[in-house]
């Protein structure tokens, strides 16, 4: 058996990166395009919805309308932050492989027997599906959020199962 992505998960992930790309294209539009073409006092009037005061200058308009252009970018720098975040985080989980049967399970291009588990931290387990099993030379988290068939797999590891271990 082979650990697989959730497709809940997949589909939270992928639809969050798709509505940051999104904001952040949009962001952009406005920052670059928009705003830049829009009369200073017309771009207050549409942001404040009201006419700008009878008092406010030109230069004044015109530093209102730099500010709101460069909020733009930075909106839409951290919107496209996001969107590589969770969509990384999203690609990283896709290509996650962990392979498992009675007699043990491969990760990362090692077999490892049951036997050679030295340690699992479970203090996850329970509350939150999370588990980090420790075997010689390396661990390896599972989450059952992320995967189908971590809750099968942590069935087959041995017990008793040490929730002390530092993860």
């Amino acid at each position: 058996m082979k650990l697989s992505l959730n497709p809940e998960y997949a589909r939270n992930h992928l639809f969050v990166t798709v509505l940051m790309a999104g904001l952040s294209a949009w962001f952009a539009f406005d920052g670059l395009v928009k705003y830049p073409s829009t009369p200073a006092r017309d771009l207050y009037a549409t942001i404040e919805g009201a006419q700008p005061p009878d008092a406010m200058t030109e230069a004044q308009l015109e530093a209102f309308k730099a500010q709101k252009t460069k909020t733009q970018y930075g909106f839409a720098v951290l919107a496209f932050a996001a969107a590589a975040v969770v969509g990384l985080r999203l690609l990283g989980s896709a290509r996650f492989r962990l392979e498992f049967d009675d007699d043990g399970f491969t990760y990362a291009g090692r077999r490892v027997p049951y036997s050679g588990v030295t340690s699992v931290d479970a203090r996850l387990w329970e509350k939150k599906g999370i588990a980090k099993v420790h075997f010689k030379g390396g661990s390896v988290v599972v989450d059952a959020w992320h995967h189908r068939g971590a809750k099968e797999f942590y069935k087959m590891l041995p017990t008793p199962i040490d929730t002390a271990a530092k993860i």
